[in-house]
């Protein structure tokens, strides 16, 4: 097998033994194995041969990117992982159609940064950017922070290309922002953890660079008083809020222990603290007037000064320059960060409707203090589209006292109309929660396609769908 694999994409890019070590774990290190080896294909063609050698041997297969994930989903024990970073070329930046080209293997920051160049933007923004590569991030359907006006990963795509479990080429790179030619296949490989095939390839779609900021911190006496601040900037800025960010106060004071040089968000304590970021692409709403700011900047402090009056904030601080707007953003993208500061932990990754943020926050509160007395929640959220980040750092590492935690939030989440999957997809971590909580239609249907495109299995097996 080592030796067919050396044959196909050459020997100094078929790595054995401790070679492997750095793709033996995710991140978190929260998950190892011991891959059979690792193969670093250089093109759409090797990786088809290489997949075709898989299906003809049984072998699993685990496709593997900037192995950034938090659900376990690149686990790969005795399997063949298909390492995509030799294919990291930005094919092509087109400014008039508002696209770029690009191969699985490119870093998401690369990404943003050369469709900046152009005097555009890529909008998919998360802490782990500058390692995450847009192969996993499709994989995953990724979110981020801008998900609010500009959609999740899938949003953001016209067209993939992808090789399927038996090694043949599917070719959707389509430019096309309309096309109902059948099936939407391209939906189909997003979001499947590459159990159905390895992407390969994408068209991106690009969006004008915001030409101003208005950034701010803001303290709010409760949840349903920020939602009312970001109905009123929606409304006066006519959709332009970017990121509307929640951090409790119990975020700001870890953030605080942990990160050296860190500081208050505001004078006083609070206990809802809120990043919003609004972007401002056109010239009325970017270009300075007489007092030297950005109108968008003068519409979020009048915002904000009405507000005040009314009780609905608090405190606010406004971004006056740049690096006042990445300290405040700097607070909320180390996020990973401050709830992996202690273990073990149970990371809950769910989605409520907006205005069932508050319910889930306090009835999953008082959930873990009945079952595990002492547990600690450590929150954060993208509170504009609903998804919170609900990690518990438990008292206890009893199993059965874990598993009562998980599944009082998946009763709390399902209850409001949720969901207990967001952004960090299913992978090994949820495949609990999908066996209790998913439609069993739809599970039917799920393992309906995988038969059908993968009948040997070897497409990241284990992965998104439950033993039946």
């Amino acid at each position: 097998m080592i030796e067919k694999l050396e044959a196909i994409v050459g020997a100094s890019n078929v790595l054995t033994g401790a070679d492997v070590g750095r793709y033996s774990h995710d991140f978190t290190r929260s998950y190892t194995w011991t891959p059979l080896a690792v193969v670093r294909p250089g093109s759409t063609a090797e990786v088809s041969d290489i997949v075709k050698l898989a299906n003809e041997t049984r072998t699993p297969v685990v496709p593997v990117s900037g192995n950034t994930g938090l659900a376990g989903g690149a686990q790969a024990e005795g399997a063949i992982m298909i390492s995509l970073e030799r294919m990291n070329r930005i094919r092509e930046i087109r400014p008039k159609a508002r696209l770029a080209i690009v191969e699985a293997g490119v870093i998401l920051s690369d990404i943003r940064a050369a469709a900046e160049e152009q005097g555009l933007v890529f909008p998919l923004t998360f802490g782990a950017q500058g390692s995450a590569m847009i192969g996993g991030n499709l994989s995953t359907n990724a979110g981020g922070s801008n998900v609010l006006r500009h959609g999740n990963t899938r949003d953001l795509v016209l067209g993939i290309e992808a090789v399927l479990p038996d090694g043949s080429v599917m070719d959707l790179m389509s430019e096309l922002h309309k096309d109902n030619s059948g099936y939407n296949l391209k939906h189909l490989m997003i979001g499947a953890e590459g159990t159905l095939g390895i992407i390969t390839g994408a068209v991106l779609k690009l969006v004008p660079k915001p030409r101003a900021y208005a950034t701010a911190m803001v303290a709010a006496p409760s949840l349903d008083g920020a939602l009312i601040l970001l109905n009123r900037l929606q409304e006066a800025t006519g959709g332009a809020v970017e990121a509307f960010e929640y951090m409790p106060r119990s975020y700001v004071e870890q953030h605080l222990k942990i990160v050296k040089g860190a500081r208050e968000p505001f004078d006083t304590p609070h206990e809802v603290n809120i990043l919003v970021e609004v972007g401002a692409t056109s010239p009325r709403d970017a270009n300075p007037g007489p007092d030297g700011r950005a109108p968008v900047a003068s519409y979020l402090e009048s915002v904000l000064e009405d507000l005040f009056e009314q009780g609905a904030v608090l405190d606010a601080v406004v971004a006056v320059n740049e690096a006042q707007r990445r300290e405040m953003w700097a607070r909320r993208e180390a996020a990973a960060e401050v709830t992996l500061s202690r273990l073990p932990i149970q990371n809950n990754d769910i989605a409520v409707p907006l205005d069932k943020v508050a319910t889930f926050l306090e009835r999953a509160d008082t959930m873990i203090a009945c079952v595990d007395p002492g547990a600690q929640p450590m929150v954060v959220s993208h509170l504009g589209d609903g998804n919170v980040h609900y990690a518990i750092w438990p008292k206890t590492q009893d199993p059965e006292t874990m598993n009562r935690l998980m599944e009082g939030v998946e009763e709390i989440v399902l209850d409001l109309g949720g969901s207990f999957s967001a952004e960090h997809g299913i992978g090994t971590a949820k495949l609990p929660s999908m066996a209790r909580r998913k439609n069993k239609v739809a599970m039917a249907t799920m393992r309906a396609i995988k038969a059908a495109l993968d009948p040997n299995g070897i497409m990241n097996p284990g992965k998104v769908l439950p033993v039946d």
